[in-house]
This record gives C-alpha cells, sequence and structure tokens, in this order.
C-alpha cells in the first residue's frame, strides 16, 4: 500500500552495492538492529523494511535480524513495534524458512496483542502479518494454538477495510486445517463474511475467499442456519454466482449444493426465492467443469420431485428447466426460461465453435486452482 510507504522514515538509508559493498551495509543493519539505542533499531527496522520489500536475496541475508526484531516487538512502544512488524512482514513474503523462523522466534503472542489493539494501524499490520505466516502450511497449526482465530473474526466484523480483507484471507489459510472449521463456527463469523461479501466487488479476491469460507462452513447444520438466518445471507451467494470470478461461482454454487443436498425440503425453496435458475443456467455452459456439474445436480434437486442419481444422466437440461418454471408464479415463466435455457445453448455452441478454432493456433494454460495456491499478504 502506498500509504504504508509514506510511512517509512527517510533517514539512515544505506547504499546498496554490489559483493564486499553489500555484506557491509548488511553487517551495518546488522550492528543497529541490535544495538541499545532504540531509536537506532527503529532506523535499521526500517531499512530492513525498504531493502527486503522486493529483493528474496535480502530477504536471506537479513534474515538474522529477526529475533532482535521479535524482541523489538516485546517493547511496548508503538514506533518500534510498528517499525518491527512491518520488517518482520517484509522478510517472511516468499520466504517460506523466514515464516517458520519468524512464528520459532516467538513473534506470535505479540502480534496477537497487537491483533487486540486500539491502534488501528498496528492491528491492520499485524492482521497482514499474521496473514502471511499463516500462508506456512508448518504455522498453520501453531496461530491457530495461539488463538488467533476469534481474533481474526472480531476483526472480520470491525477492523478497517484493509485489516478486513487479510483477515479473511488469513481464516481461509487457516481453514485447510479440517479442525480449525469447528473453532471458525464457534465464534459465528457468518454474519461477518455476508457483510463483507455484499460489500467487495464479486469478482475480487475477497470475494472469492469469502465465498470458499462460506462453502465450507455450510458443511455444518450450524453454518447453514446462520447463513438462512442473515439477511441477505442466501441471496449474496447467488450475486456471486452470478458476478463472480470462475473461480467465486464454483465456490459459491458449491455451498448452495451442500445446503440442498443436506436437506432438500428445508433449503429448496429459499434458494429458488432468491432468483438462482438464470445463474444456475448460465454456469452449465461458462462455468468451469466443476461449475457445471454442480449446477446441473443442484438444478435436478429444485425440481418438483427428488430425483435418483441414475436419473441424473438421463434427464435433460430442458426438462428439468421447464419442471421448475412450471411452479413459478407468472403464466409466462415456462416459456421464459426455455428461452433463457436456447439462449445458453446457443452461446455454449458459439463458444465451443471458438474454442475449436483457437485450439488450431494456441493452447493456454489451465487455470491454477485457488486451493493450490498459499494466500499471503504482497509486502509492504
Amino acid at each position: 500500500m502506498a500509504s504504508l510507504e509514506a510511512r517509512v522514515s527517510g533517514g539512515g538509508s544505506v547504499g546498496v552495492g554490489v559483493g564486499r559493498g553489500e555484506e557491509v551495509a548488511a553487517q551495518g543493519i546488522m550492528e543497529r538492529i541490535r544495538s541499545e539505542d532504540m531509536e537506532c533499531r527503529i532506523q535499521a527496522a526500517r531499512e530492513i523494511r525498504r531493502l527486503t520489500k522486493t529483493s528474496s536475496k535480502h530477504r536471506r541475508q537479513l534474515s538474522g535480524a529477526i529475533e532482535p526484531l521479535v524482541s523489538m516487538l516485546l517493547s511496548g512502544d508503538t514506533e518500534s513495534g510498528e517499525a518491527a512488524i512491518l520488517a518482520l512482514l517484509n522478510l517472511a513474503v516468499k520466504d517460506e524458512r523466514n515464516k517458520i523462523k519468524i512464528v520459532d522466534a516467538g513473534a506470535l503472542e505479540p502480534l496477537i496483542g497487537f491483533l487486540q489493539s486500539t491502534n488501528l494501524s498496528l492491528q491492520e499490520y499485524a492482521t497482514a502479518a499474521v496473514l502471511t505466516l499463516s500462508a506456512s502450511s508448518i504455522n498453520k497449526p501453531t496461530i491457530s494454538a495461539a488463538g488467533a482465530i476469534p481474533l481474526l473474526v472480531e476483526i472480520l466484523r470491525d477492523g478497517n477495510p484493509q485489516a478486513k480483507t487479510d483477515a479473511v484471507t488469513a481464516l481461509y489459510n487457516l481453514s485447510t486445517i479440517p479442525v480449525n472449521l469447528g473453532t471458525l463456527l464457534s465464534v459465528r463469523p457468518i454474519a461477518s463474511l455476508v457483510n463483507l461479501l455484499k460489500s467487495c466487488k464479486k469478482s475480487s479476491k475477497t470475494a472469492e475467499k469469502c465465498s470458499a469460507l462460506l462453502e465450507s462452513l455450510v458443511a455444518f447444520d450450524e453454518g447453514r442456519t446462520a447463513l438462512t438466518a442473515e439477511e441477505g445471507g442466501v441471496l449474496t451467494l447467488v450475486e456471486v454466482l452470478e458476478e463472480g470470478s470462475p473461480q467465486s461461482r464454483e465456490y459459491a454454487v458449491g455451498a448452495l449444493l451442500k445446503m440442498c443436498e443436506s436437506d432438500r425440503c428445508r433449503y429448496r425453496e429459499v434458494i429458488l426465492g432468491v432468483g438462482v435458475i438464470p445463474g444456475l443456467l448460465e454456469l452449465t455452459v461458462q462455468g468451469t467443469p466443476k461449475s457445471q456439474s454442480k449446477a446441473r445436480v443442484l438444478l435436478q434437486l429444485l425440481r418438483n420431485s427428488p430425483y435418483s442419481r441414475s436419473e441424473l444422466q438421463g434427464d435433460n437440461l430442458e426438462n428439468i428447466v421447464s419442471n421448475i418454471a412450471s411452479q413459478m408464479d407468472g403464466e409466462d415463466c415456462a416459456g421464459k426460461a426455455k428461452k433463457m435455457l436456447a439462449e445458453m445453448v446457443q452461446v455454449s455452441r458459439e463458444q465451443s465453435w471458438k474454442h475449436l478454432q483457437q485450439r488450431a493456433f494456441v493452447r493456454t494454460p489451465t487455470e491454477l486452482s485457488l486451493g493450490n495456491c498459499p494466500s499471503e499478504v504482497s509486502s509492504k
């Protein structure tokens, strides 16, 4: 964030040369970060932050500063704590070894304290640091055991916009440990997730993390109950299904499908009542392969009568849509639904033709799944 960079003091800058010059500069920083003079240590921390912002070489070279920086977190001084958090954050970005070293050095206890700070800037920086550290699978159990999840949910509810964004991504990282889902449910995050999802751009990474968490949480009855009780909760998922990124749409339809599969009688009317059909129809021809499959199964479940798995392949989409549309209010609903289906089929045919033409000239890489890419905050 540019606003964060503006906070860095311009004093104490060290020129970065090559070879021996770099080594001397790094040694000088290491001497100052261990100084008894707090102002000297603060300046060194700021220099570490600057040098490690974009340089993986400097992250390795200055990793010896981790313990002195952690000790600065414990000083109780706001300026010292801020400088240390931001230096540690940049040391950790894209460096698995440093992430682990920072946690092993005892940084979590003071960072957890900063998550509870009334100083919103410190809270924001601490949230960003916890997010980055949580991208390491080795750190996740330690961060969870330190009590981060309830505090991150509080920030998700009451923090500033950037802190909320970082908090939801940290929670997403921690949710990959199944036992953490129970802890997460116990502190009632659904309302805050829905509110953030309402306010953010539906195609954003933030929406992806919110949708992913909601899909995981509605696997539990408590999560499903909370989502349907929240005003606009199910509707917001439908909006993501219609407007989100391909990955967000996959999570959203997955969440709705889990709800309907868990108790069709309880959730069928709720889902139909928020106008899900247009988005589902579009997903059947324009979604990812998983989205297409989930959308078709959900459409089957939304029919007037339940179906058996063996019927799924034999029935066609037109019959499914006509069956659903016949139950809707309005004389021309079935006709509209069939027209919509025809349009979707036409789009599908056009896309298939374009795809065949493109394959003759170029191959494009398959988009990586969000779940395979650990999330962490960028350097600050």
